[in-house]
């Protein structure tokens, strides 16, 4: 049976030899069945207001293809969740397949810390410009493809839960944007999912950040996605890279 060692990696609060408090990096090894991961694509659409934000998926969406291929040749599962695009699938198998799995009420949510992010996007995050959000996404980028035969489409969290109860799935991966908003906050996406006991992991290099420079912690666009990328691992999830997946 074909299986993924996936190497987590997360950060955990502990004292150096002089008794200071340090964060120290903790990398893990797991073995998981092919069978028994998901791949879940977090809002990868087609278009996006930020230019910013379209230009550096542009720069993701080769990588995240060959992944994408590379996790259901070997027996893995694949959810496409671009937000508020159902109706354009309506008519799709995909998506008519996740409707049609009865959907199983989640377990009571575990109490979970939540502080706050270490990045400010109160001004929504773009570094290029835009200030006035609007929804120009009308399906997931055409890059990705969606197999008709195996995949699921669905935005729902309990939904997406159903899914994965019902493919009896043991780790759940999450790529795709923006990392500190959809990524992190959306029903199906990291935080909900750990409160309902899921194990999940973020591709960390298969994600992007809404941040702009000019706001606090004033760093560059790139150190705002790492800021971003260290608070999951210490505080929500570990992370992988997709070389993991490529193996």
């Amino acid at each position: 049976m074909d299986r993924f060692d996936l190497h987590l990696r997360r950060w955990e609060l502990a004292q150096d030899a002089d008794g200071y408090n340090v964060w120290q990096e903790v990398v893990e090894t797991r073995p998981v069945d092919a069978a028994r991961v998901a791949l879940l694509l977090c809002d990868v659409w087609d278009n996006h207001w930020s230019r910013g934000a379209r230009e550096r998926l542009d720069r993701l969406l080769p990588r995240m293809a060959e992944v994408v291929a590379a996790v259901r040749d070997r027996g893995g599962l694949i959810i496409h969740a671009p937000s508020d695009t159902m109706d354009f699938y309506a008519d799709a198998p995909a998506r008519m397949r996740a409707l049609a799995l009865p959907v199983l009420e989640p377990p009571p949510p575990l109490d979970h810390p939540d502080p706050p992010l270490p990045v400010d996007a109160s001004d929504h995050g773009s570094d290029t410009g835009e200030t006035h959000t609007h929804r120009p996404w009308r399906r997931q980028h055409p890059a990705i493809a969606i197999d008709p035969a195996r995949d699921y489409i669905s935005d729902q969290g309990r939904q997406v839960h159903s899914i994965l109860r019902h493919h009896a799935v043991d780790q759940l991966l999450i790529m795709g944007v923006h990392t500190n908003m959809c990524v992190i906050n959306r029903t199906f996406a990291i935080k909900q999912m750990v409160r309902w006991g899921m194990p999940v992991a973020l591709v960390r290099d298969l994600t992007d950040a809404m941040y702009n420079p000019a706001m606090p912690p004033y760093v560059s666009h790139d150190e705002g996605t790492r800021l971003v990328v260290a608070y999951i691992e210490k505080f929500w999830c570990p992370s992988i890279t997709s070389e993991d997946l490529m193996r």
